[in-house]
């Protein structure tokens, strides 16, 4: 055998083999690459361990579960994602919606509610492997941006409200139980609650490198351990499980309450994935490729099985840690493999380590996490753009506050909007009369005070494809100015703008086309495209007759209606004839 042959023959497998596992695709590593890697790993794994406790108390989970959310699905998410250089594992945003959706069904904590949170992260796992594999991500795009910003918006003020209790010295009561009066407020849990949230928010700005998060966690834990906080009452982490994640199974649920977890798991898998989205692009982007979001979705799915079956949450990934990961000079997966080893050796050996850890730090740590999202301007920058999808974003803010702590209503309420938006839009095209512009453009007459094109001539534009929500509105118009206008005797039709045309708007443009020739109104057809000329010849409506003339270009139709009627008519005679012979 060719031994050229041979070695080609490999690489072709291996590169479709690559389309399914793009880990394989992975460069060879270097002792340089993985120092660089083994670094940018280390920095998010020492961020991610801390983060993962507190996003779990945010789900309302055993607080280990946080940290078994960064172990397998990191790992499985890095080797099947096509994205190499995501920090997935444990979110604010996905950790709300889990805790928020299971709020009216159990308690926080139970067995229960650690149950339902596994169904939850094991159907939207499956759904998004689902959309991958029949490469549907393209639905994803339905969500448009004033949805997600008024959603992630309303979503951080919620986690930000839900940490108050915390950090002002209330730890383990809410909001209600708070204002109605009772113990006074922990003041040593207000020191270490408002001072993590300095030193993160100094950390942040001076040292973005520099592991601020877990050095904070570790000077917390060491103050709490020096002034006996647990021993005095105060709020800390406690004892948690040593040892890597075993196999989890939560058991069959009742019908009633697994079809209450659908709705949830749809919703977190649409949040979790725009997360994704949103680092992917980055990343892609500087990396010079294209994002392939059908493999992403599997990668994904697969990682929230992963974290199912190990006994924790929903994942997805994370923009602040992604961002960690790409200016800490990661280059590719390398970079998650050693997050996950400092990750496991954490839960075998570290974990009680975090016994002293006062609560109210884990507060501070989401509060500083999340604020990022909040951006009023945003509002402001969709006000001056667009007034309509400013309000939609406003109103998904003020929905999704307002249905708290069934958030999901929010998205469910902007989407609504938006494509209600969307839909009269469509049903409601710009169409105009249009005159020639001094600088050679065809222009809406009426706004620039354009003369006509001709005498007796109506020139019209429609801006939008001919389908069933657009044609009627044609139809409308032409009607409306020739019974204001009778004494038209041609209309034409601008038709560069209308990309497509279906079957409704097939059966208008004949009705159009019979109308006008009942009332002896020529009709003028000028640079309609071929998609849309194809469908219009195979319905019969082109058929060549006195009362139809088309032009290929602007330019052509231009010329011909400045022309005399009598010339206009021999010339169009003409053509005919000529089209016949050839």
């Amino acid at each position: 055998m060719n031994p050229a042959a041979s070695s080609s023959s490999s690489t072709s497998l291996r590169h479709r083999v690559a389309r399914w596992v793009p880990c394989l695709a992975w460069p060879r590593p270097s002792p340089a690459l993985l120092r660089n890697e083994a670094l940018a790993g280390l920095t998010v794994a020492l961020m991610v361990i801390p983060q993962g406790v507190a996003y779990a108390a945010l789900a309302g989970m055993p607080l280990v579960t946080g940290v078994y959310a960064a172990l397998f699905p990191a790992l499985v998410a890095v080797i099947f994602s096509s994205s190499q250089r995501l920090s997935v594992g444990p979110t604010a945003l996905t950790s709300l919606l889990v805790g928020a959706s299971l709020a009216p069904l159990a308690v926080p904590g139970s067995s229960e509610w650690v149950a339902m949170a596994v169904w939850l992260t094991l159907i939207s796992g499956a759904i998004q492997m689902v959309l991958g594999a029949g490469r549907f991500g393209w639905l994803l795009r339905l969500v448009n941006s004033p949805v997600l910003i008024g959603f992630t918006q309303g979503a951080a003020v919620l986690i930000a409200i839900s940490q108050l209790p915390a950090l002002l010295g209330f730890t383990g009561r809410t909001i209600p139980q708070v204002l109605q009066g009772g113990p006074l407020p922990d003041l040593v849990a207000i020191a270490f609650g408002l001072g993590s949230i300095a030193v993160l928010w100094l950390g942040k700005r001076l040292a973005p490198r520099f592991p601020t998060t877990m050095a904070l966690v570790a000077g917390a834990a060491a103050i709490s351990w020096t002034v006996n906080y647990a021993l005095r009452g105060g709020a800390v982490v406690g004892s948690l499980p040593a040892g890597l994640p075993s196999f989890y199974w939560p058991g069959l649920l009742p019908l009633n309450t697994f079809s209450a977890l659908v709705l949830p798991a749809l919703m977190i898998t649409l949040v979790s994935f725009l997360e994704t989205a949103s680092s992917a692009k980055i990343d892609n982007a500087r990396a010079g490729t294209l994002w392939n979001e059908n493999q992403d979705l599997i990668g994904q799915g697969l990682a929230k099985l992963a974290s199912g079956f190990s006994g924790s949450f929903p994942t997805s990934s994370s923009f602040s840690r992604s961002a960690i990961t790409l200016y800490a000079g990661a280059q590719t997966g390398w970079a998650t493999l050693f997050s996950v080893m400092v990750v496991a050796g954490a839960l075998l050996w570290l974990m009680p380590l975090l016994y002293h850890v006062p609560q109210a730090v884990l507060a501070a740590v989401v509060v500083t996490a999340i604020l990022g999202l909040v951006k009023p301007a945003s509002f402001v920058a969709l006000w001056r753009v667009s007034r309509i999808e400013a309000g939609i974003a406003f109103g998904t803010f003020v929905l999704t506050i307002a249905t708290a702590p069934s958030i999901y209503w929010g998205v469910l309420g902007g989407l609504l909007a938006s494509m209600a938006h969307y839909m009269y839009r469509h049903l409601h095209p710009r169409i105009i009369e249009v005159g020639l512009h001094p600088d050679g453009s065809l222009r809406d007459r009426h706004l620039w005070k354009l003369p006509p094109l001709a005498p007796h001539l109506y020139a019209l534009r429609m801006d939008a494809e001919l389908d069933f929500a657009s044609a009627s509105t044609l139809e409308r118009a032409l009607t409306v100015a020739m019974a204001e206008r009778p004494d038209l005797t041609d209309v034409c039709l601008f038709a560069q703008p209308i990309n497509r045309i279906d079957i409704t708007g097939a059966e208008v443009f004949g009705s159009i086309r019979r109308m006008m020739e009942a009332k002896g109104v020529r009709l003028h057809l000028s640079g309609l495209k071929l998609p849309a000329m194809q469908v219009l010849e195979r319905a019969g409506l082109l058929t060549a007759g006195p009362m139809l003339f088309s032009y290929r270009t602007d330019a052509e139709a231009l010329a011909a209606l400045a022309q005399p009627e009598e010339a206009q008519r021999a010339e169009t005679k003409g053509s005919t004839e000529a089209d016949l012979i050839s």
